[in-house]
């Protein structure tokens, strides 16, 4: 028998039973399917950032849309950030083949305790050795620039004794220093700027620096003498030729002249120049073409180092949904020179992450101007990945042009000169150009990126290889020293370090100065950000 219940009978009420009476209704409508969407850019890497306001260690994605590179984080006190990394997505993604294996130092100052960027250094966790070191003399300026990483100002002297101790140390960990840079504050005016030349020139350093505006170039002649007689290399702040440039970035509209006047100086004892323009989107990039010319043709001059405007220091108002970055610069450059200087020109440095710096060199003999890498496939000798186990790649040729894409790499050096002569060796130079014109004609244009706050990436941090070097040792990744709080803290010893000197100097009894430590355990205090009037309206802070 069948117990299943007969689902086509009709049920039919008994005379007791109400009867709901039948209404008829609109169909129902069929609920609405809700449809999945796709977000509007590519993850490409989670990374570890720093919040912008209070600088805790936070994560930080970083995206890919509309061909460009940005970064988000969020810091559960202060929100949602974001901000421009790079202009170009697929120049960013395929630079990762340039990525070169970094170099151990020969010792390290700190230990891991606190994990990066709190450990600074260098730790045992860093990637790359110390190709340039930075020495801040001082803080003091003879400027007051409406824009400068760092926020210089009154503060402090280092000591020749400090300064001894500082090149000591390097040597200790590098053995054979390729570069060392006087900076500030404004080096120049130091009282014993000249003695710490010396200084780093006993210790066998290959190659030193000064890094300055110019101002006292223009105007002392025996200090000009006496950089005649040393020959470092001038690492010169020059940011274009229009007076609002100069206004707005330095906040002396009529300074071109003695600028001017400071290059012809220099070249006159024989000096060798690198312009240091700093980059803002809207103030001065129209202005790199004419820089380029310009240096091509001063005597003095033997390359440029552009550096895109960034929010670290002393800055104005900005946007860094609107920052500048190194594909925007290649892109104008290739604009305003007609071509002699194409985006495709330039190769990423592989010494440090590659997406901070890009470098060409171009032999200059007056006539000819003439790009390396249109005679040289360099990207195949610099391509680390694809090329690993390539038979033919000349070893030889291969470190020579590692030595000129690198950051210790110094325009005008006799080393340059013997590094493009070797890599070129390889090149298939037009008629009329032989080897020998080609190396001594050489001149070097780089950008340099440096991170800020919105854009500071633990991964580039852990293989940068310009160091902020200080008393007592510490060599302080650029980017760490400019956002993290090293700087603040630092600068407020080396203060408290010369009042006390200068208090046992007068008292007559030895000083002993405490060693500098750096405390992370609250988010570090900084200098409130200055907006000046000239700075309305632009963006970001940069070159001293």
């Amino acid at each position: 028998m069948d117990n299943q219940p007969n689902l086509s009978a009709q049920v039919i009420p008994s005379p007791n039973t109400p009867v709901t009476p039948v209404t008829t209704s609109a169909p129902s409508q069929t609920p609405q399917i809700r449809q999945k969407k796709d977000v509007d850019y590519v993850f490409f890497e989670l990374t570890r950032s720093i919040c912008p306001e209070c600088r805790r260690v936070i994560d930080a994605h970083i995206l890919l849309r509309d061909g460009k590179v940005y970064m988000r984080k969020r810091c559960p006190e202060h929100g949602i950030f974001e901000g421009l990394v790079y202009g170009d997505a697929q120049a960013y993604v395929s630079a990762a083949r340039f990525n070169k294996p970094g170099t151990v130092p020969l010792a390290y100052t700190t230990e891991i305790e606190k994990g990066c960027p709190h450990d600074c250094g260098l730790c045992p966790d860093h990637q790359q050795h110390a190709c340039l070191g930075i020495i801040e003399v001082n803080s003091a300026c003879n400027m007051d620039c409406p824009l400068c990483f760092a926020n210089a100002g009154a503060g402090f002297n280092l000591t020749l004794e400090d300064v001894e101790g500082i090149l000591d140390h390097l040597v200790e960990t590098e053995g054979n220093p390729e570069v060392v840079q006087f900076s500030g504050g404004e080096p120049s005016i130091h009282p014993q700027i000249i003695d710490m030349i010396k200084a780093a020139k006993k210790r066998n350093i290959r190659h030193v620096m000064l890094n300055t505006n110019g101002k006292r170039i223009a105007d002392d002649d025996e200090f000009l003498r006496q950089l005649g007689e040393l020959r470092p290399s001038i690492y010169f702040q020059f940011d274009g030729f229009a007076a609002e440039t100069y206004r707005v970035l330095r906040g002396e509209p009529d300074i071109l002249p003695q600028k001017l006047r400071a290059l012809d100086r220099l070249a006159e004892i024989g000096a060798h120049v690198v312009l240091v323009p700093a980059v803002d989107r809207f103030v001065n990039l129209h202005e790199v073409g004419a820089i380029v010319r310009f240096g091509l043709q001063h005597p003095a001059v033997r390359g440029i180092n552009f550096q895109p405007a960034f929010q670290s220091g002393r800055h104005g108002e900005s946007d860094p949904m609107q920052r500048l970055t190194i594909p925007d610069i290649l892109q104008a450059l290739e604009e305003q020179t007609n071509s002699t200087l194409m985006v495709s020109d330039f190769v990423p440095v592989p010494c440090c992450f590659p997406t901070c710096n890009s470098v060409t060199y171009v032999i200059n003999d007056g006539e000819t101007v003439l790009p390396m890498t249109r005679v040289l496939n360099v990207e195949n000798y610099l391509d680390y990945i694809t090329n690993r186990a390539v038979p033919d790649i000349s070893e030889d040729i291969k470190k020579a042009l590692e030595g000129l894409w690198s950051s210790s790499a110094v325009a005008g050096s006799d080393k340059a000169m013997q590094q493009f002569a070797l890599s070129c060796a390889a090149c298939s130079l037009p008629d009329g150009l032989d080897l020998n014109t080609f190396a001594q004609n050489i001149f070097m244009i780089m950008l340099q990126d440096f991170m800020d706050p919105w854009t500071f990436n633990q991964k580039n941090l852990m293989k940068c290889c310009k160091e902020i070097l200080l008393p007592d040792g510490k060599q302080i990744p650029f980017c760490a020293y400019n956002n993290v709080g090293y700087r603040e803290q630092a600068r407020t010893q080396l203060q408290t370090r010369e009042r006390q000197r200068n208090q046992a100097r007068r008292m007559g009894v030895p000083f002993e100065p405490e060693p500098l430590t750096f405390t992370f355990d609250s988010a570090p205090q900084h200098a409130p950000i200055q907006v000046t009037p000239a700075m309305k309206g632009s963006t970001h802070g940069q070159q001293e």
